[in-house]
Order: C-alpha cells, then structure tokens, then sequence
C-alpha cells in the first residue's frame, strides 16, 4: 500500500540527507525526493500548516507577493485600470446617491 506523501525537513550532511525528524519509513523502502532547497522558516507545526505548505510547495496555491512587491502582469492591470477611471467632477459615491433617488 502506498503511503500519502510527507514534506520533511532534512540537513545535507557528508554526503547523506539527515531528516530533522522522524520519517515513516521501513528500512531500505525506496523513496522519491524532491529537493526544494533551504527552508527558510521553521517547518510547519499543525496540520493545517502541514496542508497549507503542501498545496504551495505543489503549486496548487500562490502565496500573495510581499508588501510593496506586485507580480508583473498585476501591474500591467494596474496601469490599464488607472487610464480607464480619469473621472472629472463630483465622486462616484455622490453620484450613485442621486441616481438611486430617495427610499
């Protein structure tokens, strides 16, 4: 039966990966690795960590860019938007007032 994959965090040492914890692995199972590279946090705690990580180091989620940082073609959005909204005049909110009349 084939078990369901498990992220692990593990130290590259004198040629071998150690797992900082322990894997659920019979002796001499083979196993296929993906190597992500240095994991700059501390490695999930919960489940919900666990599932959260997953579905981003699969790819299925996209972490939000930091603050400040926008992905290009959000940027690109951006700018269209801004030459499409050069309203003169009162604000839309006053307008939308008027228009919608009294209750």
């Amino acid at each position: 039966m084939e078990k369901k994959p498990e992220i692990i965090v593990a130290v590259y040492e004198n040629g071998m990966l150690r797992p900082q914890d322990p894997v659920s692995l019979s002796e001499g199972q083979k196993v296929r690795l993906r190597v992500v590279g240095e994991v700059a946090h501390d490695p999930p705690k919960t489940e919900l960590d666990k599932a959260f990580q997953l579905m981003v180091d699969e790819g299925w989620l996209r972490l939000p860019p930091k603050h400040g940082q926008v992905e290009p073609a959000e940027h690109a959005r951006r700018v269209r938007a801004r030459k499409l909204v050069k309203i003169q005049g009162k604000p839309l909110s006053e307008t939308i007032i008027e228009e919608r009349g009294s209750w």
